[in-house]
């Protein structure tokens, strides 16, 4: 099983499955079951180089962390949707299933690799092998698993690796779980072991901004200015996160995350 999206496995679910509405981050509507009038007969997407210029800047920061070739080529076994309408019902209603577990699976992952989570790596193992078996059942179980429920007996394990990765770190902690920091004013701030989970940080200014090891498990960078700062080791950080913000080549983070392409465009910030 992989946690990395491979397109060149996948039935197009991710264009096809899901909807969107037009706004700042989709040049149309689509409503869901409907391809995406980009979508190639090959399953490829035809703007994919120039999604951001075509208006389509959504589409660069969904991942679907693999969720789309289990379902195309494990659950479904390599069938095409496109031949067979109660096929594609299935298909679309089992990928957001597939999808919510395979997010799971990545944070549960990254939890086992804190060093200071060693005390309940074997919880984090079961609790991922759990998930893992769920992955591999049929369409039917998989319609009938409560996601909600299984997130909620995560996000127990994932708090805790987060307590105790983030009390390793020096000095007082902010606690902004869950703030409303839109458009806030956080430059050089100093966050370092701050829990952001679920923080809404659309617009932020976190320019030079210290947010190493910090939890920002479903924080929301959209359009966030992250130049200058140091993401090293930011706990539960992801590549859509990343994509989502603006950031420059003074911009730290972690591999295997990247800086994403756009922010070649960006001003540095001067950091080091």
């Amino acid at each position: 099983m992989s946690l990395t999206a491979d397109c060149s496995s996948c039935a197009g679910l991710c264009c096809v499955a899901l909807p969107f509405a037009a706004s700042a981050d989709f040049a149309a509507d689509k409503p869901a079951g409907t391809p995406c009038p980009n979508l190639r007969e090959d399953f490829r997407c035809g703007i994919h180089a120039r999604l951001r210029e075509s208006g389509f800047a959504g589409c660069t920061v969904f991942d679907c962390f693999g969720a789309g070739q289990q379902v195309s080529q494990v659950t479904f076994g390599g069938r095409d949707w496109r031949g067979d309408p109660e096929t594609a019902r299935r298909m679309f209603a089992v990928f957001p299933v597939m999808r919510a577990l395979h997010e799971l699976l990545r944070y549960l992952s990254d939890a086992m690799t804190f060093p200071a989570a060693h005390p309940i790596r074997a919880q984090l193992r079961r609790a991922f092998d759990d998930v893992e078996t769920l992955t591999g059942q049929g369409p039917d179980e998989l319609l009938a698993v409560d996601v909600e429920a299984r997130r909620r007996e995560v996000n127990v394990l994932l708090l805790r690796a987060s307590e105790l990765a983030r009390a390793r770190v020096p000095g007082r902690k902010h606690n902004h779980r869950g703030a409303d920091l839109i458009g806030a004013k956080l430059r050089g701030a100093d966050l370092r072991g701050a829990s952001l989970r679920g923080a809404y940080l659309t617009g932020a200014d976190l320019r030079d901004a210290d947010l190493r090891a910090a939890d920002v498990i479903g924080a929301d960078f959209r359009g966030a200015d992250l130049r200058g700062a140091d993401l090293t080791g930011s706990l539960f950080l992801t590549q859509p996160q990343l994509s989502a913000a603006n950031g420059d080549a003074a911009t730290r983070v972690t591999a295997p995350l990247t800086r994403p392409a756009h922010w070649a465009c960006a001003g540095t910030s001067g950091a080091g």
